[in-house]
């Protein structure tokens, strides 16, 4: 195993009955990355999470934390969850809130403290100390919940829709604080914002009725799969017709998909933004000089859908 390897997931496989929810999942995570693990409703994602940091034991299988066999009371001190839901004593301030889980997961009551004090200022939540768990917003909650899965300094944290209801000056503050962790711990997110994991996430693996689909960086999956780049260009009122145009760019042939439409020439291609300077020049040789040019990137979304599919899940 790579030295920088810190989980591997090994054949893990989970059934219920006749229904196999994770089936032979293999993948690496790196220490020190930001790794998406996305997929659409009932993919399996919280199925393997769980398995991931010892909550649910594998029909088959195995996880390795650090080179060595996944055990119970290595997850304990080794991974910090944060639900998708919050969990929280309603009657318990937020300092005593961190103090009791971190007395659960072996700190000192003094140590729990001093970390408990330190994460609410890192969540800036130090003047909500002595507030009752109950009377905060769903924000603060939501970044209280996070401070609880960090409590006890954890090697590998997992961030299950960390931006869940939050208004946009907490899902700031919450994906500026991920990017903190980053480097520092190696953070495994799951979300189905697409937007949220194309900007947090070294690296991101696509899981669907228990199978991986795929596992790369953002910018590798784009670059080869999903719709594609789409560029627009406003042409002037004597430009050629489409028969000239796809003349002028039949070196790229099979590679482009061009539409005319109202004076608009519409292209569409993986990777477009790397053939743009042959397509300009191109069209330039042929004497068309477009006006206004738009640019739209191929998504992670697009990745996703072309992947999953666009049915509704439950």
């Amino acid at each position: 195993m790579q030295p920088d390897i810190v989980l591997q997931v090994e054949n893990l496989t989970k059934r219920y009955g006749a229904l196999i929810a994770v089936q032979n999942l293999n993948l690496e995570v790196h220490q020190g990355e930001v790794f998406g693990f996305l997929g659409p409703n009932g993919a399996g994602k919280t199925t393997s999470i769980n398995m991931m940091c010892g909550l649910l034991k594998p029909d088959s299988g195995q996880v390795r934390l650090n080179g060595r066999p996944l055990r119970d009371g290595e997850a304990r001190t080794q991974v910090g969850v944060c639900p998708q839901q919050v969990v929280l004593w309603e009657r318990l301030t937020c300092l005593e809130q961190l103090q009791f889980i971190g007395q659960m997961y072996g700190l000192s009551a003094s140590l729990a403290r001093q970390r408990g004090r330190q994460l609410l200022d890192e969540m800036d939540l130090t003047e909500k100390c002595n507030q009752q768990a109950r009377l905060l917003s769903g924000g603060m909650q939501r970044r209280l919940n996070l401070a609880m899965a960090l409590v006890h300094d954890p090697q590998i944290v997992i961030l299950d829709e960390p931006e869940a209801g939050l208004d946009p000056q907490s899902r700031v503050r919450v994906r500026e604080y991920i990017r903190s962790l980053a480097r520092r711990k190696t953070v495994i997110l799951t979300t189905h914002n697409m937007d949220e994991a194309d900007r947090l996430a070294d690296r991101v693996a696509i899981i669907d009725h228990g199978l991986l689909l795929v596992l790369d960086t953002p910018q590798a999956l784009k670059a080869r799969l999903g719709e594609g780049d789409v560029l627009e260009l406003s042409l002037n009122g004597d430009a050629p017709g489409m028969d000239a145009i796809q003349q002028s760019l039949h070196g790229l042939a099979g590679q482009v998909e061009l539409s005319l439409a109202h004076g608009a020439l519409t292209l569409r291609a993986l990777d477009l933004v790397n053939l743009l300077p042959a397509i300009l020049e191109a069209l330039s040789a042929a004497g068309i000089h477009p006006g206004e040019v738009r640019l739209r990137a191929n998504s992670l979304e697009d990745v996703f859908i072309q992947l999953t599919g666009r049915k509704l899940r439950e």
